[in-house]
């Protein structure tokens, strides 16, 4: 059975049992406090915990999936992995335990024929809660014998989230693949070791309210007046069983990408151990990737970017240890689209984009080794020089963090040139990072429970947004919350967040920034100094109290500051106006991936893949200049998700929408987006937009900037002057300013090659003189020199092969020239054929150059570049070289 099938079978099974099938969520988490989506459960946690009201009662999905925690274990099992797919059931409300339990028994073991999948129901067993007596009485009336069902302390089958708040047992359901992956089960436990008992499906019953505790050790304080059912089933797992495999990287939607991997590289699958990890990293990770770059996300060096810049690199790496020297991502890319595709048209959309970023971040990381081999050579020489054989820890973390370099690699490049890696060191400043990682990560959001005041709030007086009609209006103090617990009251010098009943005030959302304005009561004045939205329901305003005392239940008026909401709109709508430029001059894959605007100003980052030529970026800013010029009326609706897509709305990546969205519109069908944001009310009233830079933010993504409106007339001004100095020093119309400027660097230009071919003249007669100083050496002729005639490494290399070159093939001959630029010595070494049978490699005497100058260096046998740090020792390294042709 194809996963595409059981995929399908699933969807069409829960759909029958009136369940509403939710498309997967992006891998891009809708949850703030998580990087990618994780658990099926993610985009349903606001239903689970309470904050959110789920549309529909009954809910099934088959959510993608990514995990990169035990992302270096990757390949060394076959059970762990980064990309997966949940399958899941959902009920919010409605049906519970017996309900859940049934569902699982009848879509597991019914038949094949049916549209189930006809597992054997003698080979499932079900681990519970010893306490739950309902699901233990809901499995025996199934079928299930007492003997199948393990019961369990509260520690080893409880769900929670870590803190207050849901919790309850779980169902877990196995299934024994026989006794050649393992052990019988025994003692209660479907855990004897090995691989025999498979866990399938988890069916986690919120049941109960807990209290505060560590781990397992918390009060069970209520059950929930609402339960709600939160499934996950392994999607890959139900697959390697219906296709008879070992394990998820043989089944037909990872397999192929380890059959090219085979292809590419000469090398089978299960003949080295070492070979089949590789082989397991590449299939896991090529998925991984192309999964993450559908969704929008580049390679970065930080946060998902990151993430997927290092599966990427890991997939390089391995490919590289099979032996694959050559560009290699894209044909794997390729192999896994066409493995994907059944389960995910949509990949069809954005492939070639994905191909292209692919082959990009593939050469940029291939310039990367360059680099990094320099860095690696440097840090081994000094460990050399200290006469120490192993390489520090915080080198191999200053490789890994800065160029990308997986442990392996450096440990596969130290031991290359006799070397050891201090990996305790290394992975305690990892560590030590992840521990940061992880207590930045806190400090933005403490988790789901930090929304709960905000939430109790919400449930008793939800705040009313007035902001798109009214700048001010009278509104009654819903709360006040210092420190994230409510207050009766706030004094004069306080800093407190403030909830209203209604507010006119907008809320930072959708790349605009929040308002600023005032609150004001019989006695008190608040600057209001951010607004956000925590909760759906609750809009809060940060504000620092600057006069009298504000309490719950005031009654207050609520000022919008006009001016700079103003601005903000004019900024907003003209990120509206460049992003349908950017469709038109680019196409439609410049898909927006950020924005943020703010009164003057506006930035919006974009998908794509290769600079931008100034002609077209004067082309988008003049599309954005003439809409506004065409004053295009701005008209906003309400209306349903699948009414904005059939209208060819614009839903931007990232975003969370509901069933009902609001669409902005400017000049019909010219710009037409899903948006919460304020806008001015015709495009004239922007003003003016000038386009301030253009550039790369990141491989396959760029950023435009502008200023919009008095900021862009200032710029221009300023602009205007810069000419009208110009034109006076130059005694030149500011239509002849181009002319002459050019003039002036081609003058410039001629006079610098005039330079150059004077400084090579020279050179060229140094080389000659340097012939004559050519000296035996164990039967090689030498020249050793320190230029003072060299510009840069260019001149080096162009002085030691033309000496080279002079020398002839008659006998071996080994060149080396060096100088100091800014300060830092360069050397560069050439040898011809005769010194290279004798041993005499370039890269190697380089090698042993740069170390005596505190660096590293390498290259080609007949001709290497080095370098280091101390240029006093310029003599000592030439000195270095001679003394490593005498000893070959």
């Amino acid at each position: 059975m194809r996963t595409a099938d059981i995929r399908q079978r699933w969807i069409v099974y829960f759909a029958s049992k009136d369940h509403h099938i939710q498309p997967s969520a992006s891998l891009v988490s809708p949850d703030p406090s998580l990087l990618f989506t994780v658990a099926g459960m993610v985009p349903f946690i606001p239903y689970i915990i309470g904050t959110e009201d789920s549309p529909h009662p009954r809910i099934a999905s088959v959510q993608k999936c990514i995990r990169t925690k035990d992302i270096e274990e990757v390949g060394k099992t076959t059970r762990h992995g980064t990309f997966f797919q949940m399958l899941g059931n959902f009920s919010f409300g409605d049906y519970f335990k017996e309900g859940a339990i049934d569902f699982a028994w009848d879509l597991l073991t019914g038949s094949e024929d049916e549209g189930k999948y006809g597992l054997d129901p003698e080979r499932l067993w079900v681990t519970t809660w010893i306490e739950d007596h309902e699901a233990h009485s809901a499995l025996r009336n199934i079928g299930v014998p007492d003997e199948h069902i393990v019961k369990l302390l509260r520690e080893e089958n409880f769900w929670d989230t870590g803190q207050p708040g849901p919790a309850g047992p779980c169902a877990e359901w196995h299934y024994d693949r026989g006794p050649e992956f393992g052990p019988e089960a025994v003692g209660g436990t479907v855990d004897p070791g090995g691989d025999r008992y498979l866990e399938i499906w988890n069916l986690v019953f919120d049941q109960f309210l807990r209290g505060p505790g560590s781990g397992k050790d918390y009060p069970l304080i209520k059950e929930l007046d609402q339960k709600a059912i939160d499934t996950g089933a392994g999607l890959e797992r139900i697959a390697y069983l219906k296709q008879g495999v070992g394990n998820m990287y043989e089944i037909d939607e990872v397999f192929p990408v380890i059959a090219k991997a085979q292809e590419l590289s000469g090398k089978e699958y299960k003949a080295d151990e070492g070979d089949d990890v590789r082989m397991r990293v590449v299939a896991d990770h090529v998925r991984s990737a192309m999964m993450l770059m559908h969704d929008g996300i580049v390679p970065g060096n930080e946060g998902r970017g990151y993430v997927l810049r290092r599966l990427m690199r890991r997939t390089v790496r391995s490919m590289r240890l099979l032996g694959v020297e050559d560009p290699s991502l894209p044909t794997l890319i390729e192999t896994s689209y066409e493995a994907m595709k059944a389960s995910y048209p949509e990949l069809g959309d954005s492939f070639a984009k994905v191909q292209g970023i692919a082959a990009a971040e593939e050469d940029a990381f291939r310039r990367t080794l360059t680099q990094g081999t320099t860095i690696l050579d440097t840090a081994v020489a000094k460990a050399k020089s200290s006469g120490s054989t192993t390489l520090g820890g915080a080198d191999a973390f200053q490789l890994h963090d800065t160029y990308g370099f997986p442990i392996d690699l450096t440990l596969e490049m130290a031991a290359e040139q006799g070397v050891t890696v201090d990996e305790a060191g290394f992975r305690s400043l990892m560590t030590e990072q992840k521990e940061r990682a992880r207590a930045d990560a806190k400090a933005k959001k403490g988790g789901h429970a930090d929304v709960s005041v905000y939430h109790a709030v919400g449930e008793k007086t939800p705040t009313a947004f007035r902001g798109y009609d009214e700048l001010s209006l009278t509104s009654t103090v819903a709360a006040v919350i210092k420190d994230g617990v409510s207050v009766p009251v706030a004094t004069a010098g306080d800093t407190v967040e403030v909830i209203l009943a209604e507010t006119p005030f907008y809320p930072e959302s959708g790349g605009q920034d929040a308002d600023s304005g005032e609150i004001r009561s019989g006695n008190a004045t608040l600057n209001v100094i951010d607004v956000q939205r925590p909760v759906t329901d609750v809009i809060v305003h940060t504000v620092t109290v600057e006069e009298g005392e504000i309490a719950a239940g005031d009654q207050v008026s609520a000022e919008v500051d006009a001016v700079n909401r103003r601005l903000a709109s004019k900024a907003h709508s003209a990120t509206h106006l460049i992003h349908s430029a950017l469709h038109e001059v680019l196409g439609d894959d410049a898909t927006q991936a950020g924005s943020f605007n703010k009164p003057g100003y506006m930035r919006l980052d974009f998908a794509w893949r290769q600079g931008i030529s100034l002609t077209a970026r004067e082309e988008i800013e003049g599309i954005a200049n003439r809409a506004i010029r065409e004053e295009l009326p701005v008209s906003t609706q309400v209306m349903s998700l699948d009414e904005a897509r059939n209208l060819g709305a614009m839903a931007l990546f990232g975003e969370k929408y509901g069933d009902r969205v609001r669409v902005v519109e400017i000049g019909g069908p010219f710009s037409r987006e899903l948006c919460a944001g304020t806008h001015v009310d015709n495009s004239g009233q922007i003003g003016l937009l000038s386009v301030t830079s253009e550039g790369s933010v990141g491989s396959g993504a760029r950023r435009i900037e502008a200023l919009v409106g008095a900021d862009a007339f200032q710029s221009l001004a300023a602009e205007r002057a810069i000419v009208n100095e110009l034109t006076t020093t130059l005694k030149a119309r500011p239509e002849e300013l181009s002319d002459r400027i050019g003039a002036l660097l081609a003058r410039l230009s001629e006079t610098e090659k005039q330079l150059t071919s004077y400084r090579q003249q020279a050179m060229q007669q140094v080389a000659g003189q340097l012939v004559e100083t050519a000296t035996e050496v164990n039967g090689v002729r030498v020249v050793a020199h320190e230029s003072v005639n060299a510009a840069d490494g260019d001149d080096l290399r162009t002085l030691v092969t033309d000496v080279r070159a002079r020398l002839g093939e008659g006998e071996p001959v080994v060149v080396a020239a060096s100088a100091a630029f800014n300060g830092r010595p360069q050397i560069v070494i050439a040898t011809n054929q005769g010194a290279r049978d004798k041993g005499l490699r370039a890269g190697d005497l380089v090698k042993t150059a740069s170390a005596v100058l505190g660096g590293g260096g390498g290259g080609k046998p007949d001709l290497a570049q080095g370098g280091g740090q101390d240029a006093g020792r310029i003599a000592d390294a030439l000195v270095a070289v001679r003394d490593a042709v005498a000893s070959a």
